[in-house]
């Protein structure tokens, strides 16, 4: 019940009861309803401010969200990063190392992906550097993973052509079942036993009877057979590829044409009495990019480290060839 209002008239003498004019009224209304609008403005601002609308409550828990992912997902990136830089260290120092190959250069190993232009379009938005930093390191991991995958690529072959290799470089003796100490004559300067004088032995003599098999030191082809009377007389000059060759002389007879493919283990030839030679035996080198080398060091797999030393000492004897 809305309370009546009084007041006194002069003229009367009397209270009456006030009644305002409709002018009036409708200003009063119009103040009110501009306060009401003010007020109601300002608790909107202050909720939103404040509580926010349920649509932005719902983006922020996105954004949230999102941030979270993002954090995981560079988290994961960087466990990726560091198992990346793991494996390039041992393709490095390990697996490029035991086939002696040159590591990678680190500035190709972390070569930049694209130049700043590539970004631009992901600027000008509130999560702009998190979206560029995480695309940037997807980006520099799948630069690095590609060189990585290339590297592979190269050590897998470079096995394959190791292993092929291993097959070919002489391993063996060229005769069988031989007493270390029936190696006649060893590498180096000896006495010749025609001119008397010394002069440098570019192989190994191996005294053996007339007939004794003779057996292809590693896998290779056979460049030439050669029928002769003088200096090695009847040889065989096996072509082991990578440098490598093998020359079997003063043999009886050669059981091998050229151009044939051989393999280590092979029966190749006979001993023989052939060309400068003063008794039955072979005279065995080992030839690397055109220059002899001791054929000891490639024993390997037929002596031990003991019979080796033994090799060694008795090559520093002084003695005679055969050949």
């Amino acid at each position: 019940m809305a309370i009546k209002k009084y007041i006194y008239n002069p003229q009367t003498l009397d209270y009456e009861e006030y009644k305002p004019s409709k002018a009036k009224r409708l200003w009063r209304l119009s103040v009110f309803i501009f306060t009401a609008g003010i007020v109601g403005f300002a608790v909107m601002l202050l909720i939103q401010n404040t509580i926010g609308t349920p649509k932005e409550r719902m983006q922020a828990r996105e954004l949230e969200f999102m941030q979270l992912q993002y954090d995981i997902i560079n988290s994961r990136l960087q466990s990726i990063d560091n198992m990346l830089g793991e494996m390039q260290d041992r393709d490095d120092n390990i697996y490029r190392m035991i086939f002696e190959a040159d590591p990678i250069p680190a500035s190709m190993r972390k070569a930049g992906h694209g130049g700043s232009n590539r970004y631009l379009a992901l600027e000008g938005y509130d999560n702009s550097e998190i979206v560029k930093e995480t695309t940037q390191k997807l980006d520099m991991l799948e630069s690095q993973m590609l060189v990585q995958s290339q590297s592979f690529d190269e050590v897998y072959d470079m096995a394959a052509r190791k292993s092929e290799m291993l097959s070919c470089i002489p391993a063996i003796m060229p005769v069988k079942d031989v007493d270390i100490y029936r190696i006649s004559s060893h590498f180096g300067h000896r006495t010749d036993p025609f001119y008397k004088v010394q002069k440098m032995h570019s192989g190994t003599d191996f005294s053996a009877p007339m007939g004794t098999k003779i057996y292809c030191t590693g896998d290779g082809v056979v460049e030439k057979v050669v029928t002769g009377s003088n200096g090695y007389g009847n040889y065989v000059l096996v072509n082991h590829g990578y440098g490598y060759k093998t020359r079997y002389a003063h043999i009886q007879k050669a059981l091998v044409k050229t151009g044939q493919k051989v393999t280590r283990g092979e029966n190749i030839a006979l001993v023989g009495n052939t060309g400068k030679s003063t008794a039955p035996h072979l005279h065995y080198e080992v030839i690397k990019n055109g220059k002899a080398i001791n054929p000891v060091d490639f024993f390997y797999n037929d002596i031990t480290p003991e019979e080796y030393e033994t090799i060694l000492v008795l090559s520093e004897q002084q003695s005679m060839t055969m050949d």
